[in-house]
């Protein structure tokens, strides 16, 4: 199959009307239609029911959208890397990192400066992301390495170095009857009267159903809680974001975050290595996790916790 083929298919399958389909990518709808009647022909399968007024994936058809989403993901990925190493070579790029915004902020710094005093460090260019977003960039080819939280980002397919473990605290109002308590637990906080947790967008950008505000950043949701209106489960290190309006309480059976710095296993860049380098040289790390502060988090609490900006 050429690139060119699976491209036409892939906006076909997604649109389910060719008139659409055609109009997406800029040629004329007889073309784009005899093309996907070839592809069918040279696969011997039929990817498209075309009964009705509208297009339906037949099984086969299914498992080529998947299967060509990741390879178009593939070949757009190698022109990136490809163009920024040929830049490199010039002089003419930097490094690129992302991050999740209002994420691992002072490990981050902690980060830059650290390479920055490296020998032959280069620019690194910081893209902060939304929630999850993080894998994406850094597998399509538009990030060099990435800081990525485990359990809610995956890293499969990435060589990754583990730069710390923190707990999570609930986020309350300053003057909440519960801020003073010594710790709680994550049931605590699903009945918490009043301060529903917020919903963050999935990857389609989408907001799933609940109770909760809707939110898109840490400025946001720090404000709704202020008011009153949510309470939020993040890691420990947000604390040095938040004002004397909020309170932190140490959340005992919440699942532990533990940040790596990831990048793409066939990386050959000289940056990546200088990062990896200097994320891994102490400088950088978190303190470690005190034994007695946590306890091991039950399946619920992992489930629950996943609803939240660390979720897919």
């Amino acid at each position: 199959m050429e690139t060119r083929e699976l491209r036409y298919f892939v906006a076909v399958a997604e649109e389910l009307h060719f008139g659409r389909a055609a109009q997406r990518l800029g040629i004329a709808q007889p073309p784009l239609s005899r093309a996907i009647q070839q592809l069918e022909r040279r696969l011997g399968a039929t990817l498209l029911e075309r009964g009705g007024r509208a297009l339906v994936l037949t099984e086969a058809g299914a498992v080529l959208l998947e299967e060509g989403r990741a390879a178009l993901d593939a070949v757009d990925a190698a022109d990136r890397r490809t163009r920024r190493a040929a830049l490199a070579a010039d002089g003419q790029a930097g490094v690129v990192l992302v991050a999740k915004a209002g994420a691992s902020s002072e490990l981050l710094a902690k980060l830059l400066d650290a390479y920055a005093a490296e020998p032959g460090a280069v620019a690194v260019d910081v893209l902060l992301c939304g929630a999850g977003e993080q894998g994406r960039l850094l597998r399509d080819g538009r990030a060099d390495v990435a800081l990525l939280h485990r359990p809610f980002d995956s890293t499969v397919g990435l060589d990754t170095e583990e730069l710390g473990t923190e707990r999570q605290v609930v986020v309350l109002p300053a003057g909440h009857p519960l801020a003073d308590r010594p710790h709680l637990r994550l049931a605590d906080v699903s009945a918490l009267p009043g301060l529903p947790m917020p919903r963050w967008p999935g990857p389609d950008g989408s907001y799933p159903d609940g109770p909760g505000p809707q939110v898109r950043d840490h400025a946001q949701l720090h404000q709704l809680v202020e008011l009153g209106r949510a309470s939020a489960v993040l890691p420990e290190s947000c604390r040095v974001h938040l004002g004397a309006s909020l309170a932190t309480v140490p959340l005992l059976d919440a699942p532990t975050v533990t940040t790596v710095i990831a990048w793409p296993p066939h990386s050959r860049s000289r940056a990546v290595a200088g990062l990896v380098r200097a994320a891994t040289s102490g400088l950088a790390r978190f303190p470690g996790l005190p034994e007695d502060q946590a306890e091991p988090p039950s399946a619920e609490a992992v489930h629950a916790a996943a609803a939240g900006p660390w979720g897919p």
